[in-house]
């Protein structure tokens, strides 16, 4: 396999060797757990969960790593605003987000560090940055500790950036740093925090800085040197350039390659939080939209392409799954559910040229298209070929129907025998209607379906039943 990745600081496509052969590592930036995620944090999680699984299909054994950020400046203000143990707030998100990722059918990671879970790996590699000369106690005593970024020439490679041209680091008062550029490592305590949002260390209690974090728990699992470092487009800088500078001041070869997926804007700005435009995954579903419909929205756009969010086109990639699904149900009617194979030449090119989901997935609607001419035929060869291919191809990307992590559709797993006997049941009693030849009470039977939102399909076979829009 020849993948060909972005590359952020060249600008370039350039072929991707991982650092071991048959080994790939990769460190995804996690979600801040400050509120509820909206879809627009979701996005990365699918994205890289789609890579993952290429990977892995691709026959390599991969260490995902996912952090999270369990503590900031956000949630301690909401804290102090709220009255809750910060930890609270972000443990009762972290529920949220882990049920949304699961819903979506995003594989856990192989860990899952949590910045609080890590500081004494902060500490040791802010040692090392003030033994190195990069970084520096405030001459206050107020227990803050920064990075003194001109003493890393390359600072702004990442993001393209001149240092002169920077706006000051807002995460402290400028008066304590010996630069405006400067960024945080160790936050002494305030007063105006909770007092259970710190912890000893050798500068003083406190807390970590937010770059720190990363550098510290991608060195924690993955060493000093790894080869993806993946994260939204909108953490390139300062975050990202951040991680660079204070890895690679330590000694840290650090990351190998940088890939940033783009963001989910609503209307003319991203999707955030601070502004208040947030959509999540209940206000979807409370649209009609399933789970796995909304992964198909947000992976089938290439990564680097910035999705601008409406409620129409949300809806157009619900109806583009569902004649997915329509032709897999009917195949497998017709020749079994069979057993997915290799994926075609032409989706493993697409999915190898810098991770290319939106040609993938031409390539899936290509095979349906023949599928559905060989089911026009009774070409039951040509049937049990394409849906082979189709689901290959589909489970590689997290969105085969068939997959046990979707649970039947709308209704959770465990709910789905009970609907399954109630719809047979309602069919029964149509097709009893329909022998006796009463129209009426057949069409009574399957008007009240369609308000409950099972739409029926009379086929050759018998009637099959579906949740939501026809196919």
């Amino acid at each position: 396999m020849t993948l060909r990745l972005h590359d952020t600081a060249t600008r370039s496509v350039r072929d991707f060797v991982p650092k071991t052969p048959g080994h790939i590592g990769i460190y995804v930036c996690g979600l801040t757990v400050q509120s509820v995620a909206h879809i627009g944090h979701l996005r990365s999680g699918v994205n890289y969960d789609m890579l993952r699984r290429w990977l892995t299909h691709s026959g390599f054994e991969v260490t995902f790593i996912r952090n999270v950020t369990d503590v900031d400046d956000k949630i301690l203000v909401k804290s102090v605003q709220s009255g809750q143990p910060f930890w609270s707030i972000a443990y009762a998100n972290k529920l949220v987000l882990d049920a949304d990722y699961r819903a979506l059918n995003v594989l856990p990671p192989t860990y899952e560090p949590l910045a609080t879970a890590h500081i004494p790996e902060m500490h040791e590699l802010i040692a090392e940055l003030i033994t190195r000369g990069n970084a520096y106690e405030s001459a206050t005593g107020n227990g803050d500790v920064y990075f003194d970024v001109p003493s890393y020439p390359d600072y702004g490679r990442l993001s393209g950036q001149k240092l002169d041209d920077m706006l000051p680091a807002g995460d402290a008062p400028e008066r304590d740093k010996h630069h405006a550029a400067d960024f945080a490592l160790w936050k002494g305590i305030k007063a105006d925090e909770p007092a259970d949002a710190s912890w000893p260390s050798p500068w003083g209690r406190g807390r970590p800085g937010w770059h720190i974090e990363c550098s510290a728990m991608a060195r924690r699992y993955l060493g000093a040197e790894f080869d993806i470092h993946g994260g939204g487009l909108d953490l390139t800088f300062p975050h990202h350039e951040n991680e660079i500078a204070q890895s690679h001041a330590a000694g840290l070869p650090f990351a190998r390659y940088w890939v940033h997926n783009a963001l989910l804007n609503l209307g003319e700005a991203k999707m955030s939080k601070s502004l208040g435009n947030v959509i999540d995954v209940e206000a979807v579903r409370g649209m009609g939209i399933r789970p796995v419909e909304l992964r198909y929205y947000l992976g089938a756009p290439h990564y680097r392409s910035r999705i601008d969010y409406s409620d129409e086109a949300l809806r157009e990639a619900a109806t583009a799954y569902k004649r997915i699904e329509g032709f897999v149900q009917r195949a497998v009617e017709v020749v079994g559910p069979g057993r997915p194979k290799q994926v075609p030449p032409a989706f493993a090119a697409a999915l190898n040229d810098d991770f290319n989901t939106s040609a993938a997935l031409a390539v899936v609607h290509d095979t349906i298209r023949e599928g559905n001419s060989a089911l026009a035929a009774t070409d039951e060869t040509g049937v049990r070929a394409a849906l082979t291919e189709v689901r290959a191809m589909l489970g590689v990307l997290g969105l085969d129907p068939l997959d046990d992590a979707w649970g039947g559709g709308d209704t959770g797993s465990e709910l789905k025998p009970v609907v399954d006997s109630l719809v047979k049941l309602a069919l029964e009693q149509r097709a009893q209607a329909r022998a006796r030849k009463d129209w009426s009470a057949a069409d009574s039977v399957r008007d009240q379906l369609k308000n409950a939102g099972i739409q029926v399909e009379d086929t050759p076979t018998g009637p099959r039943w579906t949740v939501g829009e026809q196919h």
